[in-house]
């Protein structure tokens, strides 16, 4: 005899008549489906006094009821369950008149380790990937972490390079420690996917949230009537009654879809910003202008310059990713919790998926500069290229990179700011495959399936805040084998989450290519870690998908495919480059993993 668990659910089913009432369909009260995966399961059942007998099968097996009595029991059906969807049938219930005879507690599937050997994945294509990162860093690329899951195991992984690759002056540095798998890495936009909208999808499936709320209604009249004039360049200006009017009517949904008619990048930290020409004049005032000390007090002024700042166009007719959007997210979903962001993850889904490689400002949160991957080497100044009052000139180690969510946020932001390792990415991942973790309910299946679906039919690439492969539309992320209802999100310093339901495959593949020297190249800000395929991201799920489950070798098709790697990436070498420019390092690394593939494949 067992004692019921205090949990939320994934399945609750009483039998007979689970639907409450028996009907023509006959056969379809004595079972019911869930998502679980091979190798793990345990479930709960309450057998009411008066049964005298049932039957139980579990996908195709049938399990022994005769001890399972008055009372509850648990059972373990690891040796049945399968990956994806499983049913549970109870039935042949004696006495057949009862009501509620057995009832079913089943919970959610956790990420328990698992064996590469087993997971479907090529180990070549695997091999090739890690060759490729491998080769990048010893021609100049800083550093690279990855972690792979695969129907509910962690099945994969590993990390390359420094944690710091270059000094400031873009000489490498040598004696910086190695990148482990614990090594957190800022995952700016990913950020967006993973905080404001988990909140939101889980406001909404504990009905606390009707997307299709009006801003104005959660946040206050203050949203749209602290509303200023400014004259976007290149947007004709309706008057400002009128974009008070846009703002007043703008929804929770419409902010979601990065249709809501914000900026997309107001920099509330910079006062030298020109925010109707939205560039950097040091000579302007910017009227949005918050603060830039990281402050909890300035943090407070940016929710008031958000509520001052005006719409460019009317919501719903233009699409602009807009980082507005996810820092008013994140402030509605403080709103609604009565928490701040930060606190509301850790307590809602950190702690309880027992994650501990994943915070919000790690320096002031028990991490030490060395328990992160570096970003930019000289601050935000583009090598001097920019200045605003406050702006750090230092190398950025544990703080999180992006402007707006360091100098505005004080760290904690609904569009950046969080650091995570890759294994406790892809397990937050993993929750978009099951909606809930053990005895955690997150997201139910009807909020997952409205957060992804295409916002518009017009626009497959777009979720409610997800990206999409739609029909091909993002192969520089997701590659071009996965399907269009993949889902996931970049992030500019270098990070990827990728989420394939069809595969049960959580691919989370982090980089730093921005801790690299800034080209010189006339007036373009490039980082030089851009120039090499570890940082495309979309390189690692497209050799991944090679060969996957197919039990073939495709070393030939992968050594095939290196040698158009090797020809596409000297086109991309700029005319009369020097021998050390990154693009040339980068053809050089691809020519070396060629001629290592090719010896391999000659043997």
């Amino acid at each position: 005899m067992s004692t019921l668990p205090t949990a939320a659910w994934q399945k609750i089913a009483s039998f007979p008549d689970w639907k409450g009432e028996a009907d023509n369909s006959l056969a379809m009260n004595s079972m019911i489906s869930f998502r679980g995966y091979h190798g793990q399961g345990t479930l709960w059942l309450d057998v009411a006094p008066q049964v005298e007998s049932f039957r139980l099968f579990i996908n195709t097996d049938a399990y022994d009821t005769a001890d399972f009595r008055a009372g509850i029991h648990s059972l373990d059906y690891s040796a049945s369950a399968v990956d994806g969807v499983n049913t549970i049938q109870v039935t042949n219930i004696q006495p057949s008149d009862l009501k509620n005879a057995v009832t079913v507690y089943i919970p959610y599937p956790t990420v328990r380790t698992g064996d590469f050997a087993s997971s479907g994945i090529r180990p070549e294509a695997m091999q090739l990937v890690s060759d490729l990162i491998a080769s990048d860093i010893a021609h100049g690329f800083p550093s690279a972490q990855l972690a792979i899951i695969r129907n509910g195991e962690l099945v994969y992984e590993n990390a390359w390079g420094r944690r710091n690759a270059y000094h400031p002056d873009g000489t490498p540095n040598r004696e910086s420690p190695a990148v482990t798998t614990e090594t957190m890495y800022d995952l700016a936009s990913v950020t967006k996917m993973v905080t404001a909208n988990f909140a939101l999808q889980k406001l909404a499936t504990d009905g606390k949230l009707d997307v299709n709320t009006r801003v104005v209604d959660i946040l206050g009249p203050a949203f749209a009537e602290d509303t200023i004039e400014i004259h976007f360049a290149g947007y004709p200006y309706p008057g400002l009654d009128t974009v008070k009017k846009w703002k007043a009517s703008l929804t929770v949904r419409d902010v979601l879809c990065h249709q809501a008619g914000f900026p997309a990048d107001p920099q509330y930290h910079n006062l030298r910003f020109d925010a109707a020409r939205r560039a950097y004049d040091p000579s302007a005032v910017n009227p949005l202008y918050a603060d830039s000390d990281h402050s909890w007090q300035t943090r407070e002024s940016t929710f008031r310059a958000l509520c001052k700042t005006p719409l460019m166009y009317r919501p719903g007719t233009e699409t602009v990713y807009s980082d507005a959007d996810y820092i008013l997210l994140g402030f509605l979903a403080e709103k609604i919790t009565g928490q701040r962001l930060d606190a509301y993850l850790r307590e809602t889904f950190w702690e309880p998926m027992g994650l501990t490689r994943v915070a919000y400002n790690p320096l002031e949160n028990g991490f030490q500069p060395q328990d992160c991957a570096a970003t930019e080497l000289n601050g935000n100044t583009r090598d001097g290229r920019i200045s605003f009052p406050g702006i750090r000139d230092y190398t950025l180690q544990g703080q999180v990179h992006d402007e707006k969510a360091w100098y505005a946020m004080a760290g904690v932001s609904g569009h950046a700011g969080l650091f995570a390792n890759a294994r406790d990415l892809a397990k937050l991942g993993s929750l978009m495959l099951t909606g809930g973790w053990s005895e955690r309910r997150f997201f139910s299946p009807t909020v997952m399936d409205f957060f992804t679906a295409p916002k518009s039919i017009g626009m497959d690439n777009w979720g409610l805040g997800w990206w999409r492969q739609g029909e091909d539309k993002r192969p520089w992320h997701f590659g071009t084998q996965s399907p269009s209802f993949a889902i996931g999100h970049q992030g500019w310093t270098g990070t990827l989450l990728m989420i394939d339901p069809s595969r049960q495959l959580v691919i989370a593949y982090l980089n730093n290519k921005i801790n690299s020297p800034v080209e010189k190249d006339g007036k373009a800000i490039r980082f030089s870690g851009s120039d090499y395929t570890a940082s495309t991201l979309g390189f690692v799920p497209q050799i991944l998908s090679i060969g996957m489950d197919s039990g073939r070798d495709v070393t030939s098709q992968l050594t095939a495919l290196l040698a158009d790697m090797v020809t596409e990436s000297k086109k991309l070498i700029p005319e009369g480059a020097e021998p050390d420019h990154p693009a040339v390092r980068n053809a050089q690394s691809k020519e070396n993993v060629l001629a290592l593939w090719t010896k391999k494949e000659d043997c």
